[in-house]
């Protein structure tokens, strides 16, 4: 998936990524570096031969500004968007990695669920595929990921998301990215990731 997505982000490299993210308070910039931060946390939640189960890895996080993510890894500006882009590409290769050799017995943390390898590639592909949305709005480039991996996710995590909806609606408005006939977008959403 990470691939896709920096795929996808390639052909819009050169707009300003100083933008608000579609509906949210953080840059373009951000909203991807939030991704590739998570997407490394979650691979920390599972290295570990005995992951904690009661809190995060004590990466240290901080904020760029007040209203930004709180982030443990940070893209060099220098770096440009190539960069920021490489960073998000290394960042799914550390979770596809940490999901694949980790042994079906292994947990790691997180506030939604203690979880498994499996729960943490599908928040780690919802935190791409929502974002990515999230960016696109604004940076106005095609994004619509394949039904059947929304299915999955939303089969995975979602549970109270009701079937029978197109699956990438479905995901978006179980995000709170939109609404739904007859269901008016979420203000508050969660996934269980146990």
């Amino acid at each position: 998936m990470t691939k896709q997505a920096v795929a996808a982000l390639s052909t819009v490299q050169d707009e300003d990524w100083r933008v608000p993210a579609g509906d949210l308070s953080w840059s373009c910039w951000e909203t991807v570096e939030h991704v590739a931060d998570d997407l490394f946390s979650y691979a920390g939640q599972l290295a570990a031969e005995q992951p904690p189960a009661d809190g995060y890895v004590p990466w240290g996080y901080r904020r760029a500004r007040p209203d930004a993510p709180a982030l443990t890894i940070f893209v060099d500006p220098e770096s440009g968007t190539a960069g920021l882009l490489r960073v998000l590409e290394a960042s799914g290769g550390l979770l596809a990695a940490s999901v694949q050799v980790s042994p079906p017995q292994r947990r790691g943390f997180h506030p939604y669920g203690v979880s498994d390898a499996a729960g943490f590639a599908a928040m780690g592909i919802v935190e791409i595929l929502i974002h990515l949305y999230d960016v696109a709005q604004t940076l106005k480039f095609p994004w619509s990921p394949e039904a059947g991996l929304c299915t999955r996710v939303l089969n995975r995590i979602f549970p109270d998301v009701p079937a029978g909806d197109d699956p990438w609606p479905a995901l978006l408005w179980a995000t709170g990215r939109v609404e739904l006939p007859g269901r008016p977008r979420r203000t508050e959403w969660r996934w269980y990731a146990r």
